[in-house]
């Protein structure tokens, strides 16, 4: 039985991402700007790459979920250079909900996502930023409070002049691992033993993060629990 296998999941959130009505429980932290164009959901800056992480941005869903979960959705890079990342079990360092107010306001620069006052996984899956990045594509697994790299593996989508088509993008996290998957292809996995890299993450919010000056594409949303 694959990893995959609809029968072991519950749908549990559902969203086609396709205009306004969407997007109205989501919340956008730094300058992003979100349009629709043929029924999908296009994410851009705001602000010119220039202004370096000022420009990055992070698009919430204001949903919780459990710590057991397969998110989905997917995703067309239209313009790059730039970087795709997922965040998941996000919450407060201590437990809180991410947007307490006693957590630090955050306004799009990667510092405040990984070593300010969340936990959090991000998963790197689109990255066309610095040169190394478009010479060798890999996506990468990190685990969050800390910058700690915690698994990788190569990137099977082409660059964004060659896509013709979205991409199927999957995380499932079960227990103690991670799995990540692009067209039903495994990726990479990750097993946490929840000591090296700190406590294993349970549950939390999940959110879409680009870097300046990329324009993504993204559609179908879901999220299940894992039974």
């Amino acid at each position: 039985m694959s990893d995959l296998d609809v029968g072991t999941f519950k749908l549990l959130y559902e969203n086609p991402l396709a205009s306004e009505n969407d997007i109205s429980e989501f919340l956008m932290e730094g300058e992003g700007k979100v349009y629709f164009e043929n029924g999908k959901m296009r994410l851009e800056n705001g602000l010119p790459a220039k202004e370096g992480q000022k420009a990055n941005y992070v698009f919430w869903l204001n949903r919780d979920f459990p710590e057991d979960v397969l998110i989905s959705w997917k995703f067309k890079p239209i313009k790059e250079p730039g970087l795709a990342i997922m965040f998941f079990s996000a919450k407060g360092r201590n437990g809180e909900d991410i947007f307490d107010e006693s957590l630090a306001k955050r306004t799009g620069e990667y510092p405040q996502y990984h070593h300010g006052d969340i936990n959090a996984f991000h998963v790197s899956y689109f990255r066309r930023k610095e040169a190394d990045e478009r010479a060798f594509h890999t996506c990468n697994l990190r685990k969050s409070y800390g910058f700690y790299l915690v698994s990788q593996g190569a990137d099977p989508i082409p660059d964004a002049d060659d896509c013709t088509d979205s991409y199927d993008i999957k995380v499932l996290k079960k227990g103690d691992t991670v799995s990540f998957y692009i067209n039903e292809l495994k990726v990479f996995e990750y097993v946490d033993d929840g000591v090296t890299f700190g406590e294993r993450l349970k549950g939390g919010k999940i959110g879409f993060r680009q870097l300046a000056p990329m324009i993504g594409e993204y559609s179908d949303l879901k999220v299940y629990g894992v039974l």
